[in-house]
This record gives structure tokens, C-alpha cells and sequence, in this order.
């Protein structure tokens, strides 16, 4: 007797992507992008080698804003988007004005 094979079961993998900004012991911004942000949180606590080396500069840090993606691509442009505002407006986006941040989004290349 022949048995029919069952067919495999595919799990899909949905990847979360985070942009995010610390705010340092200096109260300097930084921002970055990870797919795990409870690792790379305890990358740059840790002051790893894979730590950012502006981070490890700092006695510690804050993360003081995120925003979820559901491609790399998106986190990046993003990511380049927050770089580019003004630290007005990154504080204003870290106190939950986002009004006046994307009142004058800045444009990307």
C-alpha cells in the first residue's frame, strides 16, 4: 500500500524591522535601524563590538522612541529620514509631536 504524502507545511517568517532613537547620558540623540531591537539594545549596553562606537563614547543611554517596518528598505529610508531632521524636530518626534515633524518632511535622494 502506497501512502500519500502529506504536503510540508511552510512557515512564513514574517520580519519586524526598528528604527529607533537613544538618547545618551550627554542627552545627544542617536538613531538606528535593527531587526532585533532587544539585542542590539544589549549590544550597545554591553558596548560590544558590535556596539555603534558613537554609543560607547556615552556612560548610557535611553531609548526614547521606536517605529515598527515590515522590510529592511523601509527601516533604511526611514532611518535616513529621521538623520536628516533638525534635533528641534527629532525632540519634538521623541515627545510625540509628530505633527510638526511631518509638517516639512525633509525630501530623500
Amino acid at each position: 500500500m502506497v501512502s500519500k504524502a502529506e504536503p510540508e507545511s511552510r512557515e512564513i517568517y514574517l520580519m519586524t524591522y526598528f528604527v529607533y532613537i537613544l538618547r545618551t547620558s550627554s542627552n545627544t540623540l542617536y538613531i538606528g535601524q535593527t531587526n532585533n531591537l532587544e539585542k542590539r539594545l544589549k549590544e550597545h549596553r554591553n558596548k560590544s563590538s558590535k556596539s555603534a562606537k558613537y554609543i560607547r563614547y556615552f556612560l548610557g543611554f535611553t531609548l526614547v522612541y521606536s517605529e515598527k517596518y515590515s522590510t529592511r528598505k523601509e527601516a533604511m529610508t526611514r532611518e535616513i529620514q529621521l538623520k536628516k531632521l533638525t534635533k528641534a524636530k527629532k525632540e519634538a518626534l521623541v515627545s510625540g509631536n509628530e505633527r510638526a515633524v511631518l509638517h516639512n518632511p525633509p525630501t530623500l535622494y
